[in-house]
């Protein structure tokens, strides 16, 4: 079950930077999600993106440990931990 638990939350991690990523992207351009994923990764602003997205993990996180989720909130903190390797590259 602590797998499975770690999992969720990472799930959860990966979800709801992409979500923030989207709400970013609609809220403060003028491009669909599609098209502005393009044109930040052209403009070399996609980890930025990403980072900003992550900001909605932070909630995730505060949230799972209000609820006694650890290993989930655990999981959540290995997303933000995958998303910063991955914006180092991107």
């Amino acid at each position: 079950m602590n797998k499975i638990d770690l999992l969720y939350g990472f799930l959860i991690g990966f979800i709801t930077t992409a979500i923030g990523c989207f709400v970013f992207i609609q809220l403060f351009t003028e491009w669909n999600f599609a098209v502005g994923i393009q044109i930040m990764r052209s403009q070399g602003y996609l980890g930025k993106i990403i980072t900003l997205g992550s900001i909605l993990n932070l909630i995730a996180f505060t949230i799972l440990l209000k609820f006694n989720r650890d290993l989930i909130a655990k999981g959540v903190i290995l997303a933000v931990i995958l998303m910063t390797i991955l914006t180092l590259f991107l």
